[in-house]
């Protein structure tokens, strides 16, 4: 078995979800099928933000930004899949995967902060509604956080030189499977896993626990009620989402069921968020 770095073997050997060739063609139609809702409904989305002036809202730019997000994350994994469903190897180039690998991470933590954004602007419009407009501002810096962190991992990744036949455990080129088959020291590798990992888990949840507790002191239990109406879907996607990326669970658990939650993020909130909201129906309906 050759080791080296990338320049001796250009090419990966991706396991994917399975293995059990009777089952690759209903995988293949299952997320096609995942793939297709995922595109209508977040692209549409945009769309019906952008045309429509009842939506000229910063809660609904922040959704179109969210579908936005969805919809490349979603596209920088399942075509790649789809194609591998199909094919005898499932191979991608060096090149191809640590493309792949900064667009996930740059687009998976920036969701991560677009769900607290929308979490606070939920809170502050119904319990700070006379600052909302001061309080609320461009999400710019959710996307500039996911910059830094795929920066940070992908510069680190090419450092590394890969042995082990090149097969990646995995889907997709993610930071976990990429560290399982290099030869190099990953020291440095895995301290930004967990801090960056760490600090884009810990500071959402901190401002959770934070709008929370502020709804809880609210003296208006009409207006408590009301703010946890509105967050109840939000934290269903919010749980999701973070419990399917969080790498000690990725660690702990191989099951695809897991890993398919990935998938089911970008297809639900559309529904979860645009479908709820009265404003978005109604535009919807003109």
């Amino acid at each position: 078995m050759a080791t080296g770095n990338y320049s001796a073997a250009p090419v990966f050997v991706s396991v994917g979800l399975t293995q059990q060739s009777e089952v690759l063609l209903p995988c293949f139609l299952l997320f096609l099928s995942i793939y297709m809702v995922t595109v209508m409904g977040n692209l549409g989305m945009i769309l019906l933000v952008s045309v429509s002036p009842l939506l000229h809202t910063p809660m609904c730019y922040f959704l179109s930004a969210l579908s936005f997000v969805d919809l490349c994350y979603s596209t920088v994994i399942t075509p790649k899949m789809l194609v591998n469903f199909l094919g005898k190897k499932n191979l991608i180039f060096y090149s191809e995967c640590m493309a792949q690998l900064f667009c996930f991470v740059f687009f998976v933590v920036a969701e991560g902060y677009l769900l607290t954004v929308i979490a606070y602007d939920r809170y502050v419009a119904i319990c700070r509604p006379l600052f909302y407009n001061v309080i609320m501002s461009p999400v710019l810096v959710t996307f500039i956080l996911g910059l830094l962190s795929a920066l940070a991992h992908t510069s680190a990744m090419m450092k590394l030189s890969f042995c082990r036949a090149h097969i990646i455990s995995h889907y997709f080129c993610d930071v976990l499977p990429l560290l399982n088959i290099s030869c190099s020291n990953a020291h440095l590798n895995e301290l930004l896993l967990f801090i960056i990992a760490g600090l884009n888990t810990l500071l959402p949840t901190l401002s959770y626990v934070f709008i929370f507790f502020s709804i809880c002191c609210t003296q208006s239990s009409q207006g408590r009620s009301k703010a946890f109406g509105a967050c109840s879907c939000h934290l269903m996607a919010v749980g999701i989402f973070f419990g399917s990326i969080t790498p000690l669970k990725q660690l702990l658990s191989s099951n695809s069921l897991e890993q398919e939650k990935v998938f089911l993020i970008p297809m639900l909130n559309p529904l979860l968020y645009s479908l709820r909201s009265k404003v978005v129906k109604k535009a919807l309906c003109k």
